[in-house]
């Protein structure tokens, strides 16, 4: 059994894992450590990853990429709209406001929704891992950025559900990529904190956070994001400005063409990381559009200048998170870089300006995160044995819950989970009603969101119950953040008293694992109470050691994700995977019968007049060979698209008129 680590990017993905007492980075069936984030669809069967972006030209009608970025959004979103522009096929919205994507295949239109697409992608790793490593997985850890919605989150894990992974955690990024910094330093002295800045300026997205480290643990103090700046921003912006440039030189507009504006993307990323090491770069595309061949020029300066507005954003979310984490840069020991659009050589002076200091770049850019997962999966998993780290991370976003009387005031500013709390956490609250109640979580501070991100995060009803002649009774409910992020009503008790002799012990706060007693409050306020940082009651035993308790009594809970799948929707979309699933293999195997049959004939026809020459009578050859020669004509004519029986039919004909019997 092995663990695994993912990190799906918004261009491409990265598989790590452990073995052999280190961590490797898996290569694709290319060679490649890195996978394209891209599905594809021919006229029979899907093809991803790699093979899914070398075919995007000869489908770019129905290839899907960059799906992360719809992830748990609403078609309705004016930034969603935006990216939908670069899908090429038609989009819709769905029933609770979501995002379809339609698309043709095996000559009928299919619909999916992202997160459909996001398992097929989850499912294409799964695969690769499998192969390399000759074994069945399950346990992974994801890696996913700071700002992801608890909407985000359950998609993710809905996603990995359906392509058969067992997630032991969602990680942030950045937190992972400080895990995959600080657990292999040992030069963090005993005089204090080291604090580092980590900045992942990834293909569509810039993610900091300040992390404090001390030798055996590492604590994230703060994180902040700008959800639209990464590397696609500063290749957007040659893009448009070559786009206007040809438009005023060879009179072609681009932007009326799918395929031109996927081949001058293209042209203008490459561009970019030429400008990287090189003051100037050249851009030459050949029959662009129109048949006309188009060249452009540009240098590091100019390029500068146009994305001077984007340059200029970089420092934001890092002030942001200097802020809340209550530090100067002049307390930041390091800064690391990294993510793959940050070798533009202007951000770096940039953070050199802001920090003063110049950036690090110790870890691999592309690599950091999947190692990061890789690394906390083998410490979560009870498999492996690892050297004692503690990690502890904070949530973004503050959270409050309300319940059908009002906010649930657990703090004075009504917040339940407060930005910048460690997970996971428990917090257990006290109701006191005497029927069906709602519960309502949602997201108490719009302001620390993405922008036009809804609050509401989810309804949970708990009962129905009734209290004896309708008085109110007591109702425990268990709130926890847990290890993904993710905050649920996981329980309701009802207690009905019964108990005396109470014994208080110790401080039911944790962010680790709940105690499995629940507190008891002594007192309820407005009709509900937070038990958190009430003392634990334990019940004695009386004198004759008999044990006097509360009767508990577990209360229905039915909880409803604003924009989250059903075990309905979950199960019809991973019925349709495993369709497509099969639809693929069938496919391949056809393909494989078919390269079988072929090669049987050259490989027969080669012996026939050499190797059996002098075993054969001409008789036997001409009609060998009469034979070969008409199932080739039959390969290259009426056998171009046959079933995988018609090949194989074909095949042992070969055979029993070409070998012994003992052959076959």
């Amino acid at each position: 059994m092995s663990v695994v680590g993912f990190d799906i990017g918004n261009e491409n993905c990265v598989i790590a894992v452990v073995r052999q007492r280190g961590i490797d980075v898996l290569l694709n069936y290319e060679s490649k450590r890195e996978t394209p984030a891209v599905v594809c669809f021919s006229e029979k069967q899907r093809i991803l990853g790699s093979a899914g972006a070398a075919s995007a030209m000869m489908h770019i009608k129905s290839t899907i990429s960059q799906i992360k970025r719809l992830i748990g959004r609403k078609f309705a979103d004016p930034d969603v709209k935006k990216e939908l522009k670069m899908l090429p096929g038609k989009t819709s919205e769905g029933q609770d406001g979501g995002i379809l994507i339609h698309l043709k295949y095996s000559g009928e239109i299919h619909v999916f929704t992202p997160v459909q697409f996001l398992s097929m992608l989850f499912a294409h790793l799964k695969t690769m891992t499998e192969n390399d490593l000759e074994m069945p997985i399950s346990d992974c850890v994801i890696g996913i950025p700071s700002y992801f919605t608890d909407l985000q989150r359950r998609a993710y894990l809905d996603a990995a559900k359906i392509a058969g992974l067992q997630p032991l955690r969602l990680i942030h990024d950045c937190t992972a990529t400080a895990l995959s910094y600080g657990m292999y330093k040992t030069d963090f002295g005993s005089a204090g904190p080291a604090y580092v800045a980590f900045i992942d300026i990834g293909h569509c997205d810039t993610q900091v956070c300040i992390a404090s480290f001390e030798f055996g643990k590492m604590e994230i103090l703060s994180h902040a994001f700008d959800r639209s700046l990464g590397g696609r921003d500063f290749d957007e912006v040659i893009f448009s400005h070559f786009a206007a440039k040809f438009k005023e030189e060879y009179h072609i507009d681009v932007y009326s063409k799918t395929k031109a504006c996927f081949r001058l993307r293209a042209a203008c990323e490459k561009l970019k990381k030429v400008l990287s090491a090189n003051l100037e770069a050249p851009l030459n595309i050949e029959c662009l559009m129109d048949g006309k061949d188009v060249k452009g020029f540009i240098t590091r300066e100019e390029f500068e200048k146009l994305a001077s507005g984007l340059l200029e954003r970089v420092s934001i979310p890092c002030h942001r998170a200097l802020t809340d984490a209550n530090l100067t840069a002049e307390k930041i020991s390091s800064v690391e870089l990294v993510g793959s659009g940050s070798r533009i050589p202007a951000i770096s002076t940039s953070l050199t300006s802001l920090f003063k200091r110049e950036p690090s770049r110790q870890l691999n850019a592309s690599e950091c995160v999947a190692r990061g997962c890789a690394l906390q999966c083998a410490m979560l998993s009870p498999v492996y044995r690892v050297r004692e780290y503690e990690v502890k991370d904070v949530i973004p976003f503050s959270i409050g819950l309300s319940s059908d009387e009002g906010p649930v005031a657990v703090r004075s500013n009504g917040v339940l989970f407060p930005r910048g709390q460690p997970f996971p956490s428990v917090k257990v609250i006290t109701f006191q009603r005497s029927n069906l109640f709602h519960l309502e979580a949602f997201y108490a501070n719009p302001d620390e969101l993405p922008p036009r991100t809804s609050p509401k995060i989810s309804c949970v009803t708990i009962g129905p119950f009734h209290g004896s002649h309708g008085s109110k009774i007591r109702v425990k409910v268990r709130v926890p953040l847990d290890l993904h992020g993710i905050v649920s009503i996981e329980s309701a008790t009802l207690i009905k008293d019964d108990m005396d002799d109470l014994v208080m012990a110790g401080d039911y706060h944790s962010n680790s694992d709940a105690m499995d007693i629940d507190p008891i409050s002594e007192t309820v306020t407005n009709g509900f109470e937070d038990d958190t940082n009430k003392k634990l009651e334990f019940p004695c035993s009386s004198a004759d050691g008999t044990r006097k308790d509360n009767r508990r009594l577990n209360v229905p809970v039915n909880e409803n994700v604003y924009g989250g799948m059903t075990k309905a929707e979950i199960s019809e979309a991973l019925e349709k995977e495993l369709q497509l699933a099969q639809q693929d293999r069938i496919v391949e195997q056809t393909k494989e019968k078919k390269n079988s049959l072929e090669s049987f004939v050259y490989d027969m026809r080669s012996k026939l007049f050499h190797t059996y020459r002098s075993f054969a009578s001409e008789q036997e050859k001409d009609g060998i060979s009469r034979s070969l020669q008409e199932t080739e004509e039959w390969l290259y004519e009426d056998g171009v698209d046959e079933t995988e029986h018609a090949y194989s039919s074909k095949l042992e004909d070969l055979k029993k008129v070409s070998l012994p019997p003992f052959y076959y």
